[in-house]
């Protein structure tokens, strides 16, 4: 079943969602946004935490 998320979820002012059939697939989604978007070099293992809890069934 495919996966999905959005940065509104963590709390964050971002209107970015991305589904996946993946949760892998999906986190290099997230990885190439936090990097675009939130100049975000690496994903901090907090913020890591709340993504992961964040990703629901799409």
């Amino acid at each position: 079943m495919a996966k999905s998320f959005a940065c509104k979820d963590i709390g964050m002012a971002c209107g970015f969602r991305a589904t996946a059939e993946s949760e892998g697939e999906l986190m290099q989604k997230i990885a190439a946004h936090a990097k675009s978007a939130h100049k975000m070099a690496s994903i901090d293992q907090g913020t890591m935490t709340k993504v992961r809890a964040a990703i629901k069934e799409a």
